[in-house]
């Protein structure tokens, strides 16, 4: 049985996210500064140890006023929180392609437990032979539960933005 460290492919990575906004669409965002990895034994993909990095400074929802916002004390904090961490505890094997991963978030100083959903895909050769698996994840959390608590009444009753995030994660990896 031998390690084989899985490392990031960010060309063809994304982690994406949505919220409600203003009760009645969603506002979708992503982070452009990411790091992962991921480490398990050559025949058995359960042993994943799955460790994630995300820079908040680089929230994207395509308003430049909403972004620094988000980055501002009323939400990250990114100058006192420059990261947000995710390091997994247990994946398990659903059938098929279908994974559950448990795990570890921490957003704030804030850590918290969470479950994703996976998909793993792979592995499959890319035409220079470089082994690569995908895995796409999804998951829910509320924002409360890490201490992002700020909102804004609306007059028709309701608030600015909504409590569940919704994950949407897509990573590849190549075989390191």
């Amino acid at each position: 049985m031998a390690t084989v460290n899985w490392t990031l492919d960010k060309a063809h990575s994304d982690v994406g996210f949505s919220v409600r906004h203003m009760m009645i669409s969603n506002v979708r965002g992503h982070f452009n500064d990411f790091e992962a990895s991921v480490t398990s034994d050559d025949t058995d993909l359960t042993s994943a140890k799955i460790s994630v990095s995300i820079d908040p400074k680089s929230i994207d929802t395509r308003s430049e006023d909403r972004d620094n916002h988000l980055r501002s004390a009323d939400f990250f904090k990114v100058e006192e929180y420059p990261r947000i961490t995710f390091e997994s505890t247990r994946l398990v094997h659903k059938g098929g392609d279908n994974y559950v991963v448990e795990g570890n978030l921490s957003i704030i100083g804030t850590t918290k437990p969470v479950t994703l959903d996976c998909e793993i895909q792979g592995p499959a050769k890319d035409p220079w032979g470089n082994e690569k698996i995908g895995v796409v994840a999804t998951g829910k959390l509320n924002r409360a539960d890490f201490g992002l608590t700020w909102n804004a009444a609306l007059e028709a009753g309701g608030v600015l933005v909504g409590d569940t995030v919704k994950l949407d994660i897509e990573l590849q990896f190549s075989k390191g």
